[in-house]
């Protein structure tokens, strides 16, 4: 495909490099973590403070209500969301230019399931660290993720009237003030980082900044979006396909992933595990999100459902099938799942269940 001619190999080898691109299913392997039929995972009642043994290898194969029978994940995710939906609401008041700031609150704050800070906060916790030192971060990947949210949404890109259950920002504001908004809030998540990071080395510091602008840039999140607008109503590769979806979808997850290990201290093996486990959830993201645009409604979604097919885009269910998409989701789970065997049983047990709920998400 032309409009890929200068993407690097290197680059566009994922499927091959884990050996996705041909699916093995086998039902005495597939665990009861990841049944993709798109169904409310059967989630324990559980808490960090019962230890468990260190000496246990946790493997794909075992549910987690019987790997972690005491960690309360909603719970977990409950107060986590709840720090960074203060913190967020804190870092954008209401102040002159009154507009801006309307709009810019009313995407920020418009509800979301905060994965993105979520990952990053427990993955900052994972390698030692504190909540605090990572939560600036995970606010401003938050804040680029709504930037992206509300660029895409415009006329000129997907041209969406709904994104969680709400018009879309330039439905409410007007285009000119929309773009406006995502371009403060990018801004702002640099800002935010540099001004409110705390008890964090400052060469630390630096790398996350580096980390996120790399994630946002000309070969992270743009260089994704540019490929899937000049690939619309075209013939594309599942190699291709996962070039768009890695830089345009799951590199923020990664970014949110390592800028919380390296907030928190982790070295660099544990960067690198980390960041292929975030790599994979990312991909898994978005074969879900494929999944679920042709599987449920917009009231389900809140937001429009079907129009990747109603644009004839690409997405996994379409070049590959839906049962065989629903394998490939199991299959990255699964590798996701791997690359935290090396970690803190206690501590890991917040990604882990992360993975499971993007694997089981219902929007």
């Amino acid at each position: 495909m032309a409009v890929l001619a200068t993407i690097p190999a290197n680059e566009t080898l994922f499927f091959r490099k884990y050996n996705f691109g041909k699916i093995k299913t086998s039902n005495n392997n597939r665990n009861n973590i990841i049944r993709m039929k798109i169904q409310p995972p059967n989630v324990a009642t559980m808490s960090v403070a019962q230890p468990l043994s260190h000496d246990i290898l946790i493997s794909p194969s075992k549910p987690l209500d019987f790997v972690f029978p005491n960690f309360q994940f909603q719970d977990y995710m409950a107060a986590k969301v709840s720090r960074v939906n203060k913190a967020l609401d804190d870092a954008v008041p209401l102040r002159n230019p009154i507009k801006i700031h309307q709009a810019m609150r009313y995407s920020l704050l418009a509800g979301g399931k905060r994965i993105r800070p979520a990952l990053c906060l427990a993955a900052c916790e994972l390698v030692g660290g504190e909540e605090h030192m990572a939560l600036p971060v995970a606010c401003a990947i938050e804040m680029i993720h709504t930037m992206s949210l509300i660029h895409d949404d415009l006329p000129c890109m997907d041209n969406d009237n709904l994104r969680r259950g709400k018009p879309t920002n330039h439905k409410a504001f007007g285009e000119e003030t929309a773009v406006l908004a995502g371009d403060a809030l990018l801004s702002l998540a640099f800002q935010h980082v540099a001004v409110n990071t705390r008890n964090v080395l400052p060469r630390r510091v630096v790398q996350a900044i580096a980390e996120l602008g790399s994630a946002v840039g000309s070969e992270g999140l743009v260089a994704g979006q540019i490929v899937d607008i000049c690939s619309e109503g075209k013939q594309i590769s599942l190699d291709e396909l996962e070039y768009i979806h890695v830089h345009k979808t799951s590199v923020l997850l990664e970014a949110a992933v390592v800028c919380g290990a390296i907030m928190g201290g982790g070295d660099a093996i544990q960067i690198k595990r980390l960041r292929k486990y975030a790599r994979c959830i990312g991909l898994l993201f978005q074969v879900v999100d494929d999944i679920l645009d042709v599987t449920k409604s917009s009231e389900e979604l809140g937001k429009t459902a079907g129009k990747d097919l109603e644009s004839d885009k690409a997405t996994y269910p379409k070049l590959m099938g839906l049962e065989k998409a629903k394998e490939f989701a199991a299959e990255l789970a699964d590798k996701a799942m791997e690359e935290l065997n090396s970690f803190d049983v206690l501590r890991s047990a917040p990604l882990y269940h992360l993975a499971n709920y993007i694997a089981y998400r219902q929007n």
